[in-house]
């Protein structure tokens, strides 16, 4: 398949520049999945999906345009690049676009390295449904559990090539499993919910089904019985699930994307201080068996860790090559792209600084105060970093759960927040985002 691709990106750029473009570059992306869904023990849904994806893009002068289609026939791809072409020479310049200088590209990566790609065989949907229903019949066991709401098991096989009239020309595969389940205890207005989900890019590092559907009914079964908490200034810790919100927050506002806009409250933060002493965010697009991992970017430039904060200080944008020269700045590697766009700035894997205690130690050294499991809605302005969020979860006192909490609201300022965030040791290394349980102090919570 991959040869497939590949000659299909290159007879994109071939008829771009017959067509009039002074420069191209053309992704192919060859994808299938596989859903099943159970509900009550029986087969509720199968889906299956196989789709050859391709893109182009084009640039007569400083002038671009980008198109995208689904069929792969000759003369498709003809009218691809006279469209694109055409669309180019009616499109505003830009003075940023352009495709990477061949000094620049990736040169022998090492796909193998990544293992990216599962190399046994593509399951029949018959396994991923007793996956799915051994996930469900888990959950229904536990006492308290009312019903299961959906239980999934799910593969899928993504490939993808990238060309472009500089020279450049690679591809690799990715593959992905996944098993889930959703729980409900309670009746009408005193239903509560709670999930759990894992997905590994390797069937072999999957945890057991039978795990996955007892841990989210054991996590709904907690939730019975919520209710509001106080309003006032507490100490909140973020649950490792969901705790990697928060970094994501300061992920978007370094991306080049927002910063060139103005949009950042981070716009001028460039070598100051955004978290404590001590933390840093690391990235590594090279982890083996990791979802964000690849060995070039979506222009073709070659991927390499970097510290996006170091010791508390913020040392780096997240670049694309159009962001970085609007900036005045060398890429960084992290440019993404689908069929229908160009390229734009993206973080692969990170990781941020794990503490030394758990996060039941935090819970203990706060005394009073709001764990959060989950969050709903959002508001965040990306100027200010101001800051609120729906949550749930559970009440602390003594050190301890006391009880369920739903219906509140979190708030504060992310310039405060990550500044005085506390990580706990719990980060589960396999995740893209490696990022453990985070006591925040002082947040203002709206409850009852």
């Amino acid at each position: 398949m991959s040869d497939r691709l590949a000659d299909l990106t290159h007879a994109l750029i071939d008829a771009a520049r017959a067509t009039g473009a002074d420069s191209a570059d053309a992704i192919a992306v060859d994808g299938t999945s596989i859903s099943i869904d159970v509900r009550q023990g029986a087969l509720e849904q199968a889906e299956r999906a196989e789709q050859i994806e391709i893109g182009l893009r084009v640039l007569v002068g400083r002038q671009q345009a980008c198109v995208s289609a689904s069929d792969i026939k000759p003369e498709t791809l003809r009218t691809m690049a006279e469209r694109a072409v055409t669309m180019a020479r009616e499109a505003p310049e830009d003075p940023h676009a352009g495709l990477a200088d061949p000094a620049q590209l990736a040169r022998d990566w090492d796909v193998a390295a990544l293992d990216l790609a599962d190399p046994t065989p593509e399951p029949a949907p018959s396994a991923l449904e007793e996956e799915a229903r051994r996930a469900e019949a888990a959950a229904l066991a536990v006492a308290g559990v009312s019903q299961v709401q959906s239980a999934s098991a799910a593969y899928g096989r993504r490939a993808v090539h990238l060309a472009a009239t500089n020279g450049f020309s690679g591809g690799y595969a990715r593959t992905d499993h996944g098993v889930s389940c959703v729980a409900i205890t309670g009746e009408g207005t005193g239903m509560e919910r709670d999930a759990h989900g894992e997905s590994r890019l390797h069937w072999a590092d999957m945890p057991d089904a039978e795990w996955i559907g007892r841990l989210a009914a054991e996590r709904t079964v907690a939730r019975a019985g919520a209710r509001r908490p106080k309003t006032g200034a507490y100490p909140v810790i973020y649950d490792e699930r969901i705790a990697s919100s928060l970094v994501g927050h300061l992920l978007q506002a370094a991306s080049g994307s927002a910063v060139v806009r103005g949009a950042s409250w981070l716009r001028d933060a460039m070598d100051t201080q955004v978290l404590p002493s001590g933390l840093s965010i690391l990235e590594d697009p090279h982890r083996p068996r990791t979802s964000g991992s690849r060995p070039f970017d979506a222009e073709g430039l070659p991927t390499s860790p970097r510290a996006i904060v170091e010791d508390g200080i913020l040392r780096s944008w997240t670049l694309d090559l159009a962001t970085g020269r609007k900036l005045g700045l060398p890429s960084t590697a992290n440019a993404a792209r689908g069929t229908s766009a160009p390229p734009s700035p993206s973080v692969t894997n990170i990781a941020l600084t794990q503490g030394v205690q758990s996060k039941e130690e935090l819970m203990a050294e706060i005394g009073t105060g709001f764990l959060v499991t989950s969050l709903i809605g959002s508001s965040i302005n990306p100027n200010t970093g101001d800051y609120s969020r729906g949550a749930s979860g559970f009440w602390i006192e003594n050190g301890e759960i006391a009880y369920p909490v739903n219906e509140c609201t979190l708030a504060g300022n992310l310039h405060d927040i990550l500044r005085s965030i506390r990580p706990a040791n719990d980060a589960r290394p396999h995740l893209s985002r490696v990022v453990p349980s985070l006591l925040v102090e002082g947040l203002t919570l709206a409850g009852s």
